[in-house]
């Protein structure tokens, strides 16, 4: 019993300094991305953003169609107001509002690139999610974002 005890309070201070060396950052804010065509077949949006990061850019990498709408392969690049910098690759979930012609709700699970940080966000990995709303006629969309990177 006694050496299970030892085992146990062992492991927990493995654990309790792992999580001590871990520096995170809450990541949330809101965004309103313009989508426009780049090159032929080539769908790009830019967005001014709110909260932990000041400005994005993505590229379509990949779209499927789905029985619900669309799934969207996709790039993105992040910029902080203090001159930090991130590279996500994210899968994007585009569910159509009936009754509404090109509206779709959008998920978009963004995972940071590991080495692509620098900056104020230098080493830091994870992923994030964002929700929102865009219309594919008129290239515009409203979005939420949150979540939590870490170091």
């Amino acid at each position: 019993m006694f050496k299970k005890i030892i085992t146990l309070t062992l492991l927990l201070a493995a654990m309790a300094s792992a999580y001590a060396n871990e520096s995170c950052m809450p990541i949330g804010g809101t965004g309103m991305p313009n989508f426009f065509s780049q090159q032929e077949g080539v769908m790009s949006a830019v967005a001014t953003l709110s909260g932990s990061v000041s400005a994005a850019t993505a590229r379509v990498v990949a779209e499927r169609q789905t029985e619900t709408g669309l799934e969207m392969d996709m790039q993105h690049f992040f910029m902080t107001d203090k001159g930090g910098f991130m590279n996500t690759n994210d899968l994007a979930i585009l569910t159509k509002v009936p009754g509404k012609k090109d509206r779709y709700m959008i998920e978009i699970t963004y995972q940071v690139q590991a080495g692509s940080t620098s900056g104020q966000l230098e080493g830091y990995t994870g992923t994030f999610n964002s929700y929102g709303l865009v219309d594919m006629e008129n290239l515009q969309g409203v979005i939420r974002y949150s979540g939590e990177i870490c170091k």
